[in-house]
């Protein structure tokens, strides 16, 4: 293993305010900061889906002091940091994010990226149309591992063989919202070579086209979940119309002082 793939030195990330979202945070960032700026660590982009497993997973509310930068991946908790009176200044999504990465790195050879994540056959899309964009190759591998992955040890040691073979500089994770920070944290010491690593959802999917992003009207005014709803009924009803909605009394209660982490005191 690198001797440098894992500083224990303090990550090049200057110091940013934290802003407080229920019993998380996102740090006071804009696009360009950390385009700019992050070249090294744990990006984590939160959203209401996260905000909502975190009232209810406790590992992965104890591993957010462990990322670098956490930034607002939602128009919905735009508004709110608005709401609660500590606005940030933008929304900084991992969608938005990733291609601004590549283009920023796309003559430094030093950078390359292996994605991990997607159903079969959509990662290769997605490298594919990367490369094509970028103009050399870009990304260096890829791996589409089975929904179950977290049971089987077997699979979880194929998936870092694939990274490790692969020499990439910069893994980005596409596991779900939680599955893939955990993943990332138990496993980050086995990765030979990624200095940056980046979970970011459903990017891989819209790096492959296989999912079209919505006009940017729709985004800005917050209405991006009532596109996907509409669009992926069956698969999007659950998360955007049970699961999600209750973040709005949660809200409340913080911009009233009666919110409680739920985890408060319960080490």
């Amino acid at each position: 293993m690198s001797d440098t793939a894992h500083s224990t030195e303090a990550p090049t990330f200057p110091e940013r305010r934290k802003v407080k979202i229920l019993n998380a945070y996102v740090h006071d960032v804009t696009m360009d900061e950390v385009v700019e700026t992050l070249d090294e660590g744990l990006l984590l982009t939160l959203h209401v889906d996260m905000i909502m497993k975190l009232q209810k997973d406790r590992e992965f509310h104890d591993i957010l002091d462990q990322f670098d930068v956490i930034t607002c991946d939602s128009q919905i908790l735009y508004f709110a940091t608005k709401f609660l009176g500590t606005p940030v200044p933008e929304r900084v999504s991992g969608s938005d994010y990733f291609p601004r990465f590549y283009q920023r790195h796309r003559d430094n050879p030093d950078v390359t990226v292996f994605l991990l994540g997607g159903k079969p056959g959509i990662p290769e899309v997605a490298a594919k149309n990367i490369n094509a964009k970028v103009g050399r190759e870009f990304v260096v591998g890829t791996y589409a591992p089975p929904f179950n992955f977290d049971d089987d040890p077997a699979e979880i040691e194929r998936m870092i063989e694939a990274v490790n073979a692969s020499g990439a500089t910069v893994l980005l994770v596409g596991l779900g919202g939680g599955r893939q920070e955990k993943f990332i944290i138990r496993h980050r010491d086995r990765f030979e070579n990624v200095k940056l690593y980046l979970p970011l959802g459903g990017t891989i999917d819209y790096e492959a086209g296989t999912f079209r992003r919505p006009p940017g009207w729709v985004t800005e005014w917050g209405f991006e979940w009532l596109y996907r709803l509409v669009k992926e009924p069956r698969q999007r009803w659950h998360r955007y119309v049970v699961h999600e909605p209750p973040v709005v009394p949660l809200l409340v209660k913080q911009k009233l002082g009666l919110y409680r982490n739920p985890f408060a005191g319960d080490r």
